[in-house]
C-alpha cells in the first residue's frame, strides 16, 4: 500500500518537475481539460482501470506511466522487504527505487533527469550513510567519483553520447551503492540500452539517429545491480577464476 500511494507521488514528481511545475500546486487535475479530480479518481492503478485510461471530463487518455509505475513500486517495495537481509538495506533499497522510479518518468516524459531530485536524493543518501556506515567512508566517494570521471571522459570524446544528467545521476547512485556495485548498474545499464536500441533500429521501430531516454535503462540496470550483484559477480567469478 505504501509503495502504490509512494508510486502515485513519484508520477506526479516525475512530470510536473518536466514542466517547471510545482510538486505542490495546483492540486492533482487534469493536463488536458484542467478538471480538478475527486479523491476516487486518485486511488492508484484502480482509478486508471476503473476510468478505463481516460480522463472522465474530457475523454483524454491518460498516460500509461501512471499505472505502470504505481504497480512497480508497490512490488518492488514488498521485493526489498522480502529479500533485503536487514531494516537497513530495506531502507537503502526503498530509497533507491524511489529515485530511479522518479527519473524513469522525467526521463520518458520529457528526456530530462531534474537536478532538484538529485540534490534531494544525494542529500538523503549522505544521512542514510551517516547512519548505516555499511562499508568504509572513501568507498562512497570512490563510487561517485570513478564513475563521475568515466562518464565524463566518454561524453567528451564521444560528442555528447551520453547526457550530462545521466552523469550526474550514476555520480549520485555511486555515493550510495559504491564503487564495484556502481560500475556494475554501469555495465548492465549499457548492455540494456544498447540491445533495446539496437533491436529498435533492425525494427524500424526507432530511428537511427534519434536519442532515447537512458534513465529507464539506468533504473534497470541499477536495480539489477543492487539486488542480484553479488550472485552476477561471483557467477562472473566462476568463470574467469
Amino acid at each position: 500500500m505504501v509503495g502504490l500511494v509512494l508510486g502515485s507521488f513519484y508520477n506526479v514528481v516525475g512530470f510536473r518537475l518536466t514542466k517547471g511545475q510545482s510538486i505542490i500546486s495546483p492540486p492533482s487535475h487534469c493536463p488536458g481539460c484542467r478538471r480538478r479530480l475527486p479523491l476516487y479518481e486518485m486511488i492508484p492503478v484502480f482509478s486508471y482501470l476503473f476510468l478505463r485510461g481516460k480522463c472522465r471530463g474530457c475523454g483524454k487518455s491518460i498516460s500509461l506511466i501512471y499505472p505502470l509505475v504505481e504497480i512497480s513500486c508497490a512490488l518492488l517495495f514488498v521485493f526489498a522487504f522480502a529479500f533485503e537481509p536487514s531494516m537497513s538495506s530495506i531502507l537503502m533499497g526503498w530509497l533507491l527505487i524511489s529515485l530511479l522510479l522518479i527519473i524513469f518518468v522525467s526521463d520518458v516524459a520529457g528526456m530530462m533527469i531534474p537536478d532538484k531530485v538529485l540534490i534531494v536524493f544525494f542529500i538523503l543518501f549522505i544521512i542514510y550513510r551517516i547512519a548505516y556506515p555499511i562499508f568504509p567512508w572513501w568507498q562512497s566517494i570512490a563510487g561517485s567519483a570513478a564513475v563521475f570521471f568515466l562518464l565524463l571522459f566518454i561524453s567528451y570524446f564521444s560528442r555528447g553520447g551520453i547526457g550530462g544528467g545521466d552523469i550526474k545521476l550514476f555520480a549520485v547512485l555511486g555515493y550510495l551503492l559504491g564503487l564495484e556495485t556502481v560500475l556494475l548498474a554501469l555495465l548492465l545499464s549499457t548492455i540494456l540500452g544498447t540491445a533495446v536500441g539496437g533491436i529498435g533500429q533492425f525494427t524500424g521501430c526507432i530511428k537511427k539517429g534519434r536519442p532515447i531516454p537512458f534513465g529507464p535503462f539506468i533504473a534497470l540496470g541499477t536495480l539489477i545491480g543492487f539486488f542480484f550483484g553479488d550472485q552476477l559477480i561471483a557467477w562472473y567469478a566462476s568463470f574467469v577464476l
